[in-house]
């Protein structure tokens, strides 16, 4: 890649020997879900085809080193399918969980529950806002022009969000099993005081899992393309970037698979106790199913991709697996349109066991009645 870039007039490079090359990449890790590249020296960017100002920002400049990549970036899926797919998510994501703010706020039966549901809406805003930077950076190409800190709110958005929403729907679960399982010991509780230490804790996990992507570089030059890419590229450059690839991996652990086995425990105590009493609890069942359907199809699919793909790069360096984790991710962007109506079903469910206790209750007096007289 020296050679090439050496042909090229407006390119300086000192190219090391053979040697130097190989002893360099002995001690040299991959970066965290993004295709590779390699650093390149005093390369500016170009806009217009003039040289880029060093009093405006240019943004470093990295190498492709496979060919995949650059057909992915320049290809359909990336700069139609994909951001196409966010905006029909905005669409119907925004208004969603507009609504039920709004619901929230002027039709508080609950506040415990208004205190989770409040914390995971707010949340998926963050990143349905952030999608419209997303499908404007696709759609022009996969070049971003937004500058590097927007790139990093950007993306540390998806991060925040993904690991924030899959704790609070293991919380949501929690709170559902506590209910039906342990209706004395939950009754007892203090559920206000519990949901609000719940949602200060959701938010910790939002702001612990946003660290790494606002800390480090994420915009990057292709002098190859003539583009900027956000995240999508990252160098290979210093070995101190491995403590990255450790925390990625312990919040994956702790903020994904953990709440996918609470929920599932909790949902198969659920529907256990549920399918065992006398009475129909079709709606509260459909409401705990939705909760580990959303889990299931949204967050499962691109949590193991990204795992898989954090574990290849260890091991051997290669790169394959992430043009599948970005079409996986669009799943995990669908459970911002599906949460709301996850609220809607577990009031649905409350109401119809409101109404039933309130039938029995009917029914009882009726019955002791009958029997005084």
């Amino acid at each position: 890649w020296c050679a090439q870039l050496t042909a090229q007039p407006s390119v300086e490079l000192v190219c090391p020997t053979r040697r130097e090359q190989k002893n360099s990449f002995e001690v040299v890790f991959p970066m965290l879900r993004t295709f590779k590249g390699a650093p390149v020296i005093n390369i500016q960017p170009f806009v217009n085809g003039t040289q880029a100002s060093f009093l405006t920002y240019s943004p470093p400049a990295l190498n492709l080193l496979n060919n995949s990549t650059v057909r992915y970036l320049g290809g359909s899926l990336s700069t139609r399918v994909i951001p196409i797919i966010y905006m029909l998510v905005v669409t119907v994501g925004i208004p969603a969980n507009v609504s039920i703010l709004c619901l929230l706020v002027t039709k508080i039966r609950k506040v415990s529950s208004a205190i989770l549901y409040c914390s995971l809406a707010v949340s998926d805003l963050f990143l349905l806002l952030s999608l419209f930077f997303k499908a404007h950076y696709h759609f022009h190409g996969n070049h971003w022009v937004l500058g590097e800190t927007a790139c990093r709110v950007v993306t540390a958005c998806f991060y925040g969000n993904l690991y924030c929403s899959a704790t609070a729907l293991a919380c949501i679960s929690i709170k559902r099993y506590l209910a039906v399982v342990y209706p004395f010991l939950y009754k007892s509780m203090p559920k206000r005081m519990c949901a609000a230490w719940v949602s200060l804790a959701l938010w910790g996990v939002f702001g612990v899992a946003i660290i790494p992507e606002l800390i480090i570089q994420q915009s990057y030059w292709l002098p190859q393309l003539n583009r900027t890419t956000c995240h999508d590229v990252l160098p290979l450059d210093h070995s101190s970037h491995m403590f990255l690839l450790y925390y990625h991996l312990i919040l994956i652990v702790f903020f994904l698979v953990v709440p996918l086995v609470v929920i599932a425990v909790c949902f198969a105590r659920i529907i256990n106790k549920l399918t065992r009493s006398h009475f129909d609890w079709v709606t509260y069942i459909k409401a705990s199913t939705l909760v580990f359907s959303i889990f299931l199809v949204c967050f499962v699919p691109p949590g193991v991709l990204h795992f898989v793909h954090y574990v290849q790069l260890f091991v051997d360096g290669t790169e394959t697996l992430y043009v599948y984790f970005n079409v996986a991710v669009c799943l995990c962007y669908v459970h911002t349109c599906l949460d709301p109506f996850l609220f809607l079903f577990m009031s649905k469910a409350a109401q119809s066991r409101f109404h039933f206790k309130t039938f029995k209750r009917k029914t009882l007096s009726s019955v002791l009645l009958t029997s005084n007289t």
